[in-house]
């Protein structure tokens, strides 16, 4: 016989676990403010994949850059720079001044752009 207890521990983690199983949902780093799902439709709009192998983005198959295949996961950013959200938004907006002199160009892309791509880049994992 089953308690109650165990009942209700059992109910609790099945809920958690539908949940997470959300269809389609990609979401970006905890305590984060970034949109994972509107930076998947920034990287397309500026043409990340022009230099980038991006993977789930049609077509981004850039061999310029390094490929972003669990990029989430790497300690660092452009071998130098220490790898989290933060810094790579910032490395987004503007990598020159995060590393001078490094062959990532100045794309133009605000702060917010920057933020939202960079959660969806840490959704790469």
């Amino acid at each position: 016989m089953v308690s109650p207890t165990t009942r209700l521990l059992i109910a609790s983690l099945l809920a958690v676990t539908a949940a997470a199983c959300e269809a389609g949902r990609a979401t970006g780093p905890d305590n984060f403010m970034g949109d994972a799902r509107r930076g998947t439709e920034l990287v397309k709009q500026y043409h990340c994949g022009s230099c980038h192998d991006i993977p789930g983005i049609a077509g981004a198959d850039g061999n310029v850059g390094p490929p972003l295949q669990r990029i989430g996961t790497r300690s660092y950013i452009a071998s130098y720079i220490q790898n989290s959200p933060d810094n790579m938004a910032d490395w987004i907006e503007d990598p020159q001044r995060a590393l001078p002199g490094n062959a990532m160009p100045r794309m133009g892309i605000p702060q917010k752009d920057a933020r939202d791509i960079a959660a969806f880049l840490y959704t790469l994992k």
